[in-house]
């Protein structure tokens, strides 16, 4: 056989397998086993589970997760099924509940560096060459310099440094460290202080209404790529549906920087909201992602979730995020090479099409605990939810498509109605049961998922079916809760109805005025049986790079943008059915 043709069967062939044999799909928010905060005063509204700031590094092939107060850390092989390892990175003189907060977690070498955030001395910072084994031992017993919200950085001439900040009146620093001893070289530099009085989406408030405090940042990460460094930031506060990772961009690790108008990852609507404080990093095949914060916000304003994006740069070097159905179905890493017919469609984070068929259509249950009515569990805000009045094994949810339909996925999102548990902090041996089923008339049933034996903890379990089936009906049954109600946040079926794409948008109105041209009032013409649009939006008509997803309306109040800039827009509408053509790109100055 030529050489050449040998080549490129060694290459294509180990795409076989796993593009045809496993599950190609996730769903945000991930479903990882999400420990409950361990901070008593934070769960008095009830204990719920929380964690954010993540970090996804790929250490030896694996990707490994970092995140909030989780005591351990996730690895995996595929960035779908996450082991947890149990690990406390504390020593015996550190005290209290911030073990790992806002984790920085960096490679020099072989070696992977964890350490969490401090104001004091009394931190170490650990080194492991083997983290899947959870081997660990101390490199530094107590770094000196500490910081909040820190991230390690090294660069490819092997220089180390580090960033922090989380303040409202102070910028992000960062300092090079001595890559042996980890003592400072030098001091601390300024590299990026808010500037919401240019940049509308850095102000604070839920709607972004410069409200009773100063914005804040925290959570820096930086990328090298190309030679431009891009240290990325959050702001403008962790609690808000706007929370949202902006990029500052340099030609030296210490800066100085240029911000980028737009959030690199903003995710302001959708059922999980939030897109802040995080981290990029490359899959297996080069592909860039990048892991964030995602909102909750019910019991404690630090309730929060993980979601993970594709990101990249484009051939000017601008970084973005690609949010755009961020909470729908999305392909898993795959390579950058399409062309056999079988991957040529299932590209690395691509959307797989597959829409929500549930969205506020008729649900029936088995009980009702008081106010936490059936409606909330297919009304599309994790905020909200159903609670049946026990966690009993028999409880269930029925929802109703409204129509046959071909279903591909299911995502369940538990909610945490268990206001008497005791559950702080993480918990190991915590599992969900339940049976899943499908009806095309609501009265002959047959099983979609049986989970019944499950041993694992699946918190926002996301299902895709082997194969799609037809269906009108599904019904979630309980079997077993690991505590609390049986209480769903969100029962999310996905697939398509048989009916027409929605129809173009025919009117885009974009009202900007001197008064603050960080805003904008946004009116267009309904569509009919639309249950949502998409509004893209950037500071190039080529580049709109962001998107923001509504529900239940035809207009919306944008306030996000760059004053010295025009902005250009253009929206389509969403159904069942599929997804409209993009308008022309309208301009507004």
């Amino acid at each position: 056989m030529p050489k050449k043709f040998l080549l490129i069967l060694l290459f294509i062939a180990p795409l076989k397998s796993p593009v045809l044999a496993q599950q190609n799909t996730y769903c945000n928010p991930i479903n990882i086993d999400y420990g409950y905060t361990p901070i008593p005063n934070f769960s008095e509204w009830g204990r719920h589970r929380a964690t954010a700031d993540p970090v996804i590094v790929n250490y030896k092939g694996d990707y490994y997760l970092f995140s909030t107060n989780q005591w351990g850390y996730w690895w995996s092989s595929d960035m779908l099924n996450w082991n947890f390892v149990s690990k406390k990175f504390l020593r015996p003189w550190n005290k209290g509940y911030d073990e790992l907060c806002a984790p920085a977690v960096g490679i020099i070498g072989d070696t992977m560096l964890v350490f969490g955030s401090t104001y004091t001395s009394q931190f170490s910072i650990w080194m492991s060459t083997n983290p899947k084994a959870n081997e660990w031992k101390p490199l530094v017993d107590s770094f000196e310099i500490g910081g909040w919200d820190p991230a390690f950085f090294t660069d490819d001439d092997g220089r180390f440094y580090i960033y922090n900040g989380s303040s409202n009146r102070f910028p992000l620093y960062g300092i090079e460290l001595n890559r042996k001893t980890m003592q400072p070289i030098g001091t601390r530099k300024e590299m990026y202080l808010l500037d919401s009085w240019r940049y509308g989406w850095q102000r604070f408030g839920e709607y972004m209404d410069d409200t009773f405090l100063d914005p804040f940042m925290e959570g820096a990460w930086m990328t090298k790529h190309n030679g431009k460094y891009y240290l990325q930031y959050g702001a403008p506060g962790t609690e808000f549906s706007g929370y949202a990772d902006g990029v500052v961009v340099g030609d030296s690790p210490l800066g100085p920087f240029s911000p980028q108008s737009d959030p690199l990852s903003f995710k302001p609507g959708g059922f999980a909201r939030g897109a802040g404080h995080g981290a990029t990093f490359q899959d297996g095949y080069k592909n860039y992602w990048h892991v964030s914060t995602m909102v909750v916000a019910v019991k404690n304003n630090f309730e929060r979730r993980i979601g993970i994006w594709p990101a990249g740069f484009d051939q000017e070097g601008v970084m973005y995020t690609n949010t755009a159905f961020g909470d729908y179905p999305h392909y898993l890493p795959m390579a950058r090479y399409f062309a056999l017919p079988y991957v040529k469609n299932q590209r690395r984070g691509e959307f797989t099409g597959w829409m929500l068929l549930n969205y506020k259509k008729p649900v029936q249950v088995s009980s009702t605990m008081g106010g936490y009515s059936a409606n909330n569990a297919v009304d599309e805000n994790i905020k909200s939810y159903w609670s049946a009045s026990t966690g009993n094994k028999g409880e269930w949810i029925q929802t109703d498509l409204g129509t046959l339909s071909t279903v591909r996925a299911v995502q369940i999102n538990y909610a945490d109605q268990d206001v008497d548990s005791a559950f702080l902090g993480k918990q190991l041996g915590t599992f969900h049961q339940y049976k899943l089923s499908y009806s095309i008339d609501g009265k002959k049933w047959s099983i979609l998922k049986d989970k019944s034996a499950n041993k694992t903890d699946v918190p926002h379990d996301y299902v895709e079916l082997e194969k799609p089936v037809r269906a009108r009906f599904i019904r979630l049954e309980n079997v077993h809760m690991p505590t609390g109600m049986f209480a769903i946040s969100g029962l999310r079926v996905f697939g398509n109805a048989d009916g027409p794409k929605p129809e173009q948008v025919k009117q885009l109105i974009i009202l900007r005025t001197e008064k603050d041209k960080r805003s904008a009032w946004i009116k267009w013409g309904p569509v009919n049986n639309a249950y949502a649009y998409n509004i893209y939006y950037g500071t190039e008509p080529d580049k709109l790079y962001n998107c923001v997803m509504v529900h239940d309306a035809i207009e919306y109040w944008f306030k996000v943008m760059d004053k010295q800039k025009s902005y250009y827009f253009s929206i389509e509408a969403i159904s069942e059915n599929g997804v409209s053509e993009r308008t022309n790109v309208t301009r507004a100055d």
